[in-house]
């Protein structure tokens, strides 16, 4: 067995202790975030780690077991000693797309990218040319695709147990950029073609005329007769919820993927739909070792990841696109989108000139 050695850009929370805080799963299964996945993982070794900030630095490299000199400062110094097969990039969207660029070219095989994949469309145009262009496996962290429960509802739909997929509809109050990437990219997996044209409607006027992330909702059309509802504001008791509707059958995912329903049209029987134990999945483990799993076949087989930079890209295009319309008057939007230089700062860019951390602490009533 191939063991990849493994990095990590941005040593923070989604870079290394967020799995510390999780008490209970939901649409979780831990190890989830990267520093955890990779030193769970058999097929990975964690050799190093980058961030600017020394405190961070200090608490990646006691967390795992590292010795100072395998934590940088400067993540090109870390590429270029340790040459790593497999990095993550877990930094602010802000920087993210120059950093997966500057990898590709160093010579790792596969990047793991948090989402959303950039600020802008170009910068995620850039990050997917540099990976083909040196042959590096690109994934973007809109995790749910791994999840066992929307994989087996995707085989489900591939074996026909739904008959033509009609519609999508998703629930998830989220800013766009940040968490919708979630939400749109799931819609996209679970709808299994690609969006030609929107119409979209944002939570305010004044919010859709800034580039600032924000909330909004929109109608999506697929290229393959599939339509899609996805609502961005807020939900109510139905917070993080999807619904797929075939022409033979129904999957609901529910309570953040904690219960899903699936219920068959009967074939002729004039009777209301049945239900179906939904399979449980054959085996769970955690959903960053999934990742990592489905990394290594990329870099074995030359075949995408499971969300792959192509698909980081077109949940933003979505966002992008649903905030056109609304700006356009509710205007029906096509995409691709011609203006590559549209952007979204995604809600996690807010105070990224210092570590969460520092500013939990500074904010944390005096004893």
């Amino acid at each position: 067995m191939v063991t990849y050695r493994a990095a990590v850009i941005g040593l923070g929370r989604m870079g290394s202790t967020f799995d510390d805080e999780i008490q209970q799963g939901g649409c979780l299964f831990l190890p989830y975030c990267h520093a955890p996945s990779y030193a769970s993982s058999p097929l990975t070794r964690l050799v190093a780690g980058a961030d600017p900030h020394e405190g961070q630095r200090a608490a990646f490299a006691q967390r795992w077991g590292l010795d100072s000199a395998h934590v940088y400062s400067d993540y090109r110094a870390m590429l270029e000693k340790e040459r790593p097969d497999i990095v993550s990039v877990c930094t602010t969207a802000r920087i993210r797309s120059e950093i997966v660029q500057h990898a590709a070219r160093s010579g790792v095989k596969a990047i793991w990218a948090e989402k959303p994949i950039s600020i802008s469309l170009a910068e995620a145009d850039a990050m997917v040319e540099a990976c083909r262009a040196h042959g590096v496996a690109l994934a973007v962290n809109c995790a749910r695709r791994w999840n066992p429960f929307f994989s087996v509802t995707r085989g489900l739909i591939d074996q026909g147990e739904l008959g033509n997929v009609l519609q999508v509809t998703a629930y998830g109050s989220c800013g766009l950029s940040h968490n919708g990437s979630h939400l749109l990219d799931l819609v996209r997996f679970l709808a299994g073609g690609e969006v030609q044209w929107v119409f979209g409607e944002m939570a305010s006027e004044e919010a859709a005329a800034g580039d600032q992330d924000l909330q909004g909702n929109g109608y999506l059309a697929f290229d393959n007769g599939v339509r899609a509802l996805a609502r961005g504001t807020p939900c109510g008791a139905a917070e993080w919820e999807f619904d797929v509707i075939g022409s033979r059958g129904r999957i609901r995912a529910m309570d953040n993927a904690g219960h899903f329903e699936w219920t068959q049209l009967e074939e002729g029987k004039r009777r209301g739909p049945v239900q179906r134990p939904f399979p449980f999945p054959p085996r769970i483990e955690g959903m960053g070792l999934t990742i990592i799993r489905d990394l290594a076949a990329a870099i074995e087989t030359g075949r995408k990841p499971k969300c792959s930079g192509e698909d980081g890209r077109a949940a933003l295009e979505i966002a992008i696109a649903l905030r056109e319309s609304h700006r356009r008057g509710g205007a029906r939007v096509n995409l691709p989108l011609a203006d590559r230089q549209l952007k979204i700062l995604s809600a996690e860019t807010d105070h990224d000139n210092e570590p969460a951390i520092v500013r939990r602490q500074r904010q944390a009533p005096k004893a």
